[in-house]
């Protein structure tokens, strides 16, 4: 049916002015024919799935290859509920086919414009009883994904039947499963890794490409995932982390995404965010990716307790440049003084006074809070209306660790109450993104991952973190601390590469003032990463002994390489673009770091020097006559 002009241009400039484009069918949608085999792909190079629903025993599968060559196995494909087991037994009724276009922006992240293009496949079978299953198919340039509606109320999930057959020789890169999401990332093969539950963000490289799997679309309805592994198998299961999953009515589970194509595309995907809801939050204006003076690295709790520390950390941020200051924990529960079951807590704080001295100064502050001090509504309502009175920018939120239905359903409470609040968000011992930076823009970043803080990291875990964590969504690695000599297992040149290759929407420069001043190129180079980009492009790399990553900003180009092992020299492809590029590169030099200068064109190879364990930074921009440097 024909949409009025008018209509369609008022829908049109509303959606513009909420700064995204909903979901729309590009074409009708067409009926699939009743067969037991359904295909779906956006294109001839594209991954494309296969479900297969087998006559005898009613069971679904679903494959994925790329270019004729498998990416995934046949897996098995259902869910099981207090009323209804979905996995078998199956007869299908019908389905439908549409394609997905959206245009949106994101306020942090790999690039800030995103455009959406995916063949969806809707299949509707049923049980001899009557229940319903709809398996939803989407499959785009990068990726593959799935999900279960169940139309009628079925009762508790039991758990899914869900699991991704890898072949057993597949080269795969697993983090162990913690509730805080901060195992550490090894590789195996599929079938040698231990018997264990892993992260769901597990990599694997098959004669398809690369495949990481990951999932999106997850909120209180159900339940967070991991992988449930057998050695000796290549089977990976989907493991709840409920027993029995609440649910009264009708129900749309998360995706089960599976980032496909070259190392280089699933690097650059933002799939599992396309995959997820539009965002909630119409006005965005007040959300400001930017880097942050960290002060916990620097100074500990001692330093969360002294409002003249803090003041000083503001100062240094202030002469840098730098958008905003961290204050971590410390800063409230101080023995003695005051705390928030004190009637007069507010008024005893010093945090307003540091937020006006910060502001005065062009500084935002971020605090610091344990989510049990947020996990009740009189809670919230005594804390978020408080530091938004203040002036406070953002709330760093700790220990949830867990990604149980009823934690998820608190991050669905306090992700609505902290953008009612303008308070922008830093999750710690938390889950990992999941598409949530789309839904809820004013999470800037995620812990989820064995960042700085640890003593246990290694070099190739931190080389494989671009192709696994990050690829999903911000993550607060927290780089940049100089001072943890001996407690870190990479070089300064790499720890000054890691502030671009890892992507957050607030970077958290771990490091002490001193550490910066010992090292002003740097601290030079500090002053110049944004924490917002224009693209993101893989240079160069391998998961666990190499990743070159670049980012554009405007018209200049970021570089940040991380290494593994020996010392070398790195060679990185310059695919920037055309025209010739100054570049500015800092790499560890005999006696620190050393800063060189030369002029390449697009498509040359850059040489860097790197030592054991090592890495380097670097900055291009255009080169005409008279340009000598990058730096603004």
């Amino acid at each position: 049916m024909a949409v009025p002009i008018r209509t369609a241009v008022a829908a049109l400039c509303a959606s513009l002015a909420a700064a995204l484009l909903t979901t729309v069918p590009a074409r009708a949608d067409q009926h699939v024919q009743p067969d037991h085999a359904w295909s779906v792909s956006a294109g001839a190079h594209a991954p494309r799935a296969q479900v297969t629903l087998d006559d005898a025993t009613g069971t679904l599968t679903l494959a994925v290859s790329r270019g004729g060559r498998t990416v995934i196995e046949p897996s098995p494909v259902g869910i099981v509920t207090e009323q209804a087991d979905l996995s078998k037994d199956l007869r299908f009724l019908h389905g439908k086919n549409r394609t997905v276009q959206e245009r949106y922006r994101t306020k942090s992240g790999k690039r800030l414009d995103r455009r959406v293009r995916m063949n969806e496949t809707r299949l509707s079978f049923a049980t001899s009883a009557g229940a319903r299953l709809d398996l939803v198919v989407r499959a785009s340039a990068d990726g593959v994904a799935y999900r279960y509606v169940l139309p009628g109320a079925t009762g508790a999930v039991l758990g899914e039947t869900s699991a991704f057959n890898l072949p057993p020789d597949a080269r795969a890169w697993l983090g162990t499963y913690r509730v805080d999401n901060e195992g550490q990332f090894a590789q195996y093969t599929a079938a040698t890794a231990p018997t264990a539950d892993y992260s769901d963000q597990g990599l694997f490289a098959t004669d398809g490409g690369y495949t990481l799997l990951a999932e999106s679309g997850v909120n209180g309805t159900y339940s967070g995932a991991r992988l449930a592994h057998t050695q000796g198998t290549g089977t990976y299961r989907i493991k709840l982390a409920d027993d029995r999953v609440a649910s009264t009515g009708a129900l749309t589970t998360p995706w089960r995404a599976m980032v496909t194509g070259d190392l280089a595309t699933v690097t650059r995907s933002t799939f599992t965010d396309d995959l997820a809801p539009a965002s909630k939050v119409r006005d965005t204006s007040w959300i400001k990716p930017g880097t942050v003076l960290w002060t916990w690295l620097a100074g500990g709790r001692e330093a969360g307790q002294s409002l003249a520390a803090q003041k000083a950390y503001v100062d240094y941020a202030a002469e840098r440049h730098w958008p905003y200051e961290a204050v971590d924990a410390g800063w409230y529960y101080r023995p003695g003084e005051w705390d928030v079951t004190d009637p007069d807590w507010q008024t005893d704080s010093w945090m307003p006074e540091l937020a006006q001295y910060a502001r005065a100064k062009g500084v935002g502050i971020i605090v610091w809070i344990h989510q049990r001090d947020l996990d009740t509504a009189a809670e919230r309502a005594q804390w978020l209306p408080t530091l938004e009175k203040w002036g406070i920018k953002g709330v760093k939120i700790d220990f949830m660790n867990s990604e149980a239905q009823p934690m998820l359903q608190w991050y669905d409470t306090i992700l609505a109450e902290t953008a009612a609040h303008h308070l922008m968000v830093d999750f710690h011992g938390s889950t990992i993104p999941k598409g949530i930076q789309r839904t809820w823009p004013q999470v800037m970043t995620l812990e989820g991952v064995a960042g700085e803080e640890k003593r246990t990291n290694t070099a190739a875990h931190l080389t494989t973190l671009p192709f696994t964590r990050n690829v999903i969504g911000s993550m607060d690695f927290t780089p940049g601390a100089f001072q943890r000599v001996g407690l870190r297992p990479n070089s300064d040149a790499a720890e000054v590469g890691l502030t671009v290759a890892y992507e957050s929407g607030l970077q958290m420069f771990a490091g002490t003032p001193q550490s910066y001043e010992d090292r002003p190129l740097a601290r030079a180079y500090f002053d110049q990463v944004p924490a917002a980009w224009d693209d993101t492009r893989l240079l160069a790399g391998e998961p666990g002994q190499e990743a070159v990553l670049a980012r554009r900003s405007g018209d200049r180009w970021f570089l940040g390489g991380v290494y593994a092992g020996a010392a070398r020299t790195g060679k990185v492809p310059l695919t920037l673009g055309p025209g010739r590029w100054l570049v500015e590169t800092i790499r560890d030099g005999s006696d620190g770091l050393v800063q060189d200068r030369q002029v390449l064109r697009g498509g040359d190879t850059l040489s860097v020097d790197v030592v054991a364990n090592g890495g380097f930074a670097a900055l291009a921009c255009p080169w005409r006559a008279g340009v000598t440097t990058c730096y603004r």
